[in-house]
């Protein structure tokens, strides 16, 4: 539980004052890379003995993980009963994200919990974004759903969501001012500061062409593959036919051009696989949990800078998360430009939409 010791540190760092951004903890030297908010947070976890801590958050991801289960569900329009509930979150502790979630005592899990709860709430519940914009003040990335919901047409979700992230992002400077000055205008795009980009362990597009070129800084190479992935894909979320669609579109997305999302970052395979189930794909949801549970990057040699040495064909086992999310994505989007939309004539009923992608069983 290497990042817990982080979370700890962090606490530690608010309650007696110390450089928040100056210390590394654990033989591998890991420093403290959330915003202060996070580190505000993480104070209670001061006050518990260590064993303690470790088993409390082994117990409280798994429950998160059951409730990630259930926000899966009913982002896939499902009810499940309990029984099947807790055999969807025993056999989703097999995925390689979630089981090294636990292991590295990490905060994904709750992280994707607020987000998707926020996504799957009824229109019209109250304070709707505000959850979303809590959870992108303490990992940042969750803040890309507020373009989301901003190109789905959600303005005033979108609104609340980045009032929220503000407020998360005043409480620092309000009790941790140099702590907050140092992370926004410097700590921020000191992406080093993560880890290695190159190592498999990052299954970004950084990683993918920082390991395909052999180069650990690609530059250019993978900047513009990112950007073009950013645009492409908040688009065809932004005009999928389904919310639940859109909402893994973008998460997905995410995870694609960020500089560094790490194994355990890919925790939004739970909620692609239940609504692959729902939707009736049964074999892409059987190669997608293949993939999630092969843990294919860690086959290959990745000890020292041999991540920099592979192959090429030892390339798509090092990138299996973001080739196989890449090519979900070109599938949907060849479905989408190739299903016909059916005229008033055809149908012969101004009422009869065209039916939404994924409603048949394929």
């Amino acid at each position: 539980m290497a990042d817990l010791l982080v979370y700890r540190a962090e606490g530690a760092a608010v309650v007696h004052g110390t450089d928040l951004y100056g210390f590394t903890v654990t033989r591998w030297g890991l420093p403290a890379t959330y915003p202060p908010f996070a580190a505000i947070l993480f104070v209670p976890a001061v006050g518990l003995p260590l064993p303690v801590l470790k088993a409390v958050f082994l117990a409280g991801n798994v429950l998160l993980l059951a409730g990630l289960v259930a926000l899966s569900a009913r982002l896939a329009s499902r009810s499940p009963a309990p029984a099947a509930l807790c055999a969807a979150t025993a056999a989703a502790l097999w995925l390689e994200p979630v089981f090294q979630t636990l292991l590295f005592g990490q905060i994904n899990l709750a992280v994707a919990c607020l987000a998707l709860w926020d996504l799957t709430r009824p229109p019209g519940a109250r304070a709707r974004g505000l959850a979303l914009g809590v959870a992108a003040g303490i990992k940042l990335t969750p803040a890309v759903f507020v373009v989301h919901l901003f190109l789905r047409g959600r303005r005033r979700e979108a609104a609340t969501a980045a009032v929220a992230f503000a407020c998360t992002v005043l409480a620092g400077f309000l009790l941790l001012p140099v702590a907050s000055a140092d992370f926004w205008t410097r700590r921020l795009y000191e992406t080093g500061r993560v880890g290695k980009g190159w190592i498999v362990d990052n299954q970004s597009l950084q990683g993918l062409v920082a390991r395909v070129l052999h180069d650990p800084a690609p530059g250019p190479a993978w900047v513009v593959p990112a950007a073009l992935v950013a645009v492409a894909g908040l688009a065809l979320a932004a005009r999928a036919r389904r919310e639940s669609h859109a909402v893994l579109l973008t998460a997905f997305t995410a995870l694609l051009i960020c500089p560094i999302s790490w194994t355990h970052h890919w925790v939004w395979c739970v909620p692609l696989l239940a609504v692959l189930w729902a939707e009736g794909h049964t074999r892409t949801a059987a190669l997608v949990a293949l993939v999630f549970t092969a843990r294919t990057m860690w086959l290959v040699p990745h000890q020292g800078d041999l991540d920099l040495e592979l192959p090429y064909w030892q390339q798509p086992l090092a990138a299996a998360y973001p080739a196989l999310v890449l090519g979900l994505s070109v599938a949907y989007d060849s479905m989408i430009n190739r299903r016909p939309t059916l005229s008033t004539e055809q149908t012969g009923n101004t009422a009869c939409p065209s039916r939404p992608f994924g409603s048949a069983r394929r």
